[in-house]
């Protein structure tokens, strides 16, 4: 009897695990088929016709940007959850959008990248969702989010799930400002409400021909104000680098823009919690640059080009500008100095005499809270002769504009270097990153001139109606056309060659690297906006 029931319970489980066996090949099998049809996106006509457009598919990119085999998806099971307009009918594991983490440079970084060939990258709640889960975990951990963007905008069937999902990831940008880095790479379309995401991250670059960001297209603009605009014109690249200001930098086709990405990348730090990272330079950090001796012309009203004396300072001449070709009147950007990362401003005397407007403040103001947010040292170039007067400047809010600028400064707790290297005038002295902003070191070239205003309008209001203008501007230019009174009140810490900037600033910052400087305790600031 006790041999039957054994033979009995025997059969039983064998029978159990066969089936549970049979149950485990079967979810093997399932779990394959669905990382295909993932790995397919919206399918092969879709991807074909992706590519005949010049642009990579949403893991092409992905697969581009990150380090070799670094790149773990997440979510790749997840499907839209819509059941309107026959939606059930037609879903792509992981849904519009790719996401997981990465490592670039060695470095761990959070990305997204959205699927044109699933449902235009259309964003649905699951879409969001994914976005905002791996948001969430670039917060908590102190890594990079980095989104590419391609998307014909909300997925209209999903209605307003779809807007609620938007609202997510920018609550999401808003809390992760200022705490991680996000940029924002637009490989596409990028259209409506989509467009807030990328405007609240910290840097916005477009690929040229491709991309598009405009809050209506085309079509609606004819009918609401007649006029005729194609998507170029009206949110293209150019439009968008050189004319609104929306975008930093654009590049010539996907490949250049996330290669382009992963060395810009290399001069950032993971998050607020670190400090400007630092590589081995095989650039001498104490080397003279002896053709800065020459670079400012002996006439004082003659350009030159302020770049060509960064670019002869900082390491291995390597510069990565930030808006080339937006308020071209002053330049900003990455360098690096004995190896660490430096935020670089500078007037640029070839645009506008280096005069700051309006464009010019507003790009100054959102690069120096960004290296000041995340704890990168300034470097500060000045030849400035005011801010730039007439009636469009003033009714445009220059006062205001302007006063971003100083308040980005004067707010500012990093490492700050100054040098003069010619004018200084009036307010925009002020402005620049001067030492009662509280500047760290803050020397001058001795072509340096440091005043209220130039010479022929201070003599203009001092001895109007003089005959002996010429007499009197000299003597102006005798008096304030030099470094030395700012020198002998200390608003100037040294008066050097600039042969000797690179080894001078070198130095200091590697001195300031103990910096630690708190402002007073506030919920946040009132910056004029």
């Amino acid at each position: 009897m006790l041999s039957n029931l054994a033979k009995s319970f025997s059969r039983k489980y064998c029978i159990g695990a066969s089936a549970s066996a049979r149950q485990t090949l079967a979810v093997q099998q399932r779990i394959q088929e669905k990382k295909a049809d993932a790995l397919q996106g919206g399918g092969t006509k879709r991807i074909e016709a992706q590519h005949k457009k010049g642009k990579l598919t949403a893991r092409e990119r992905v697969h581009v940007l990150c380090d070799p085999n670094s790149f773990i998806e997440a979510d790749m099971y997840m499907e839209h959850t819509c059941s309107d307009f026959g939606m059930e009918k037609e879903k792509y594991p992981g849904d519009s959008v790719v996401t997981g983490q990465g490592y670039i440079n060695g470095r761990l970084t959070y990305i997204f990248s959205q699927d044109f060939t699933v449902f235009g990258g259309s964003l649905s709640s699951v879409h969001a969702k994914k976005v905002c889960k791996i948001m969430d975990q670039a917060i908590m951990v102190g890594a990079p989010v980095i989104g590419l963007n391609d998307s014909g905008g909300a997925r209209i069937q999903e209605g307003v799930e779809s807007l609620a999902g938007y609202a997510d990831i920018f609550q999401r940008n808003v809390l992760a400002s200022g705490v991680v880095p996000q940029i924002s790479l637009i490989m596409g379309p990028c259209a409506g409400g989509a467009v807030y995401s990328p405007a609240l991250t910290d840097f916005t670059f477009m690929v040229k021909n491709t991309s598009y960001l405009f809050i209506t297209g085309p079509e609606v603009v004819k009918s609401v104000t007649n006029e005729e605009v194609t998507q170029e014109e009206l949110g293209g690249a150019k439009t968008h680098t050189t004319l609104s200001g929306v975008a930093h930098k654009a590049f010539e086709n996907d490949i250049d823009a996330l290669l382009n990405v992963r060395d810009f990348m290399s001069f950032l730090p993971s998050s607020n919690r670190e400090s400007a990272p630092i590589i081995e330079s095989i650039d001498p950090w104490d080397r003279d640059v002896p053709v800065l001796d020459g670079i400012v012309p002996l006439e004082s009203t003659a350009a030159y080009d302020m770049k060509a004396v960064i670019q002869g300072v900082v390491d291995s001449r390597e510069f990565f500008e930030i808006m080339p070709t937006y308020a071209k009147n002053i330049v900003i950007g990455f360098a690096r100095l004995k190896g660490q990362t430096v935020g670089i401003v500078g007037n640029q005397p070839k645009v506008a005499a280096g005069c700051l407007d309006i464009n010019a403040s507003v790009k100054g103001a959102r690069f120096v809270r960004f290296c000041d947010a995340f704890n990168i040292p300034l470097v500060t170039f000045v030849d400035v002769p005011g801010f730039l007067p007439g009636t469009a400047q003033e009714y445009g809010g220059i006062i205001r504009h302007g006063a971003k600028l100083l308040y980005a400064f004067a707010e500012a707790t990093v490492p700050k270097l100054t040098v003069i290297t010619r004018k200084a005038y009036g307010g925009a002295y002020d402005v620049m990153s001067s030492k009662h902003l509280r500047g760290d070191v803050n020397y001058a070239w001795p072509t340096a001139e440091v005043a209220v205003m130039g010479a022929k309008g201070a003599v203009s209001i001092l001895y109007r109606g003089s005959k002996e203008v010429e007499r009197h501007e000299q003597e102006y230019i005798d008096k304030f056309g030099n470094p030395f009174p700012a020198a002998i009140r200390g608003f100037i810490d040294d008066i050097i060659e600039p042969r000797e900037t690179r080894r001078r600033l070198c130095r200091d910052l590697t001195s300031l690297s103990g910096k630690r400087l708190t402002n007073p305790f506030k919920k946040h600031g009132n910056i004029p906006l």
